[in-house]
């Protein structure tokens, strides 16, 4: 069990790093994060709701008061992941990056989470 939690607390907290360093990307450099955005069809208006999700979905992650709350922050981590791949490696930038860094994070966090919590 003590492995179990070792494992859980290193990539939660490398997920919610990961997702902080974004967040803080796209409050301090939203232009830039704009540009891209564009170059990959998304809209732009929504990078910095993006940004605030993304905060909020830290401080639920690390909380884990609410399972409901927690359920859907990791949700919506999950698809922010998968869209932000694909939509790197349609663009051309290839599969790797931060974002398959992020989903490879994603599951041992959640599952490991649920032994843990149970």
């Amino acid at each position: 069990m003590k492995i179990n939690k070792i494992l859980y607390w290193i990539s939660t907290v490398l997920l919610c790093l990961l997702m902080g360093y974004s967040a803080s990307m796209y409050f301090t450099s939203t232009e830039m994060v704009k540009g891209f955005f564009e170059n990959l069809n998304y809209p732009t208006y929504v990078v910095i709701p993006l940004a605030i999700l993304k905060v909020l979905g830290i401080a639920m992650i690390l909380w884990r008061k609410s399972t409901w709350l927690t359920e859907w922050a990791y949700a919506g981590f999950f698809f922010d992941l998968v869209l932000a791949t694909a939509a790197h490696y349609y663009a051309g930038d290839g599969i790797v990056g931060f974002s398959l860094y992020g989903l490879l994070l994603i599951f041992p966090s959640y599952f490991l989470g649920k032994q843990i919590r149970d």
